[in-house]
C-alpha cells in the first residue's frame, strides 16, 4: 500500500504546477475547528455582520471567532468590510478566493451528507 506523501504525489502529477506546498498552503488555510462553519455561513448568506456569525455559531467563543476571522482576511479568503458610523458596522464577505472554495465545500457537505455523519 502507498503511503501518504506517494498518493498526493501521484494525485498531483497530471496537474501542472501542483505540488505538496501548494496544497499544505491551502489546507492551512482552512484549518481549525471554526473556519469551516464560517466559510459555510458566509456561503448561505452574505455579507454577515459579525454579531450574526455569533449567533449562527453559538458554540464559538467571541475571541476565537476574531481570531479565525482575522486569519480568514490575513489568507484573502474573507473580506472585512468597515463602515464608517456611530456605531461601527463591520460586515464579512467571500472574497474572489473565498467563492472559489464553494466547490470543495458543496463536496465536503455532500460526503458528509452521504456517510450520514
Amino acid at each position: 500500500m502507498a503511503g501518504t506523501s506517494e498518493v498526493v504525489s501521484e494525485v498531483g502529477q497530471g496537474r501542472p504546477g501542483c505540488s505538496i506546498d501548494r496544497v499544505e498552503r491551502a489546507v492551512a488555510a482552512v484549518e481549525g475547528r471554526w473556519k469551516l462553519l464560517i466559510l459555510h455561513h458566509l456561503l448561505v448568506r452574505e455579507p454577515r455582520r459579525f454579531s450574526e456569525l455569533e449567533r449562527a455559531i453559538p458554540r464559538v467563543t467571541q475571541k476565537m471567532l476574531i481570531q479565525q476571522l482575522r486569519a480568514l482576511e490575513a489568507d484573502g479568503i474573507v473580506q472585512r468590510i468597515v463602515y464608517p458610523e456611530v456605531p461601527p458596522h463591520v460586515e464579512y464577505r467571500l472574497t474572489e478566493a473565498g467563492t472559489a472554495l464553494v466547490p470543495a465545500l458543496n463536496a465536503l457537505h455532500d460526503w458528509a451528507v452521504d456517510t450520514e455523519l
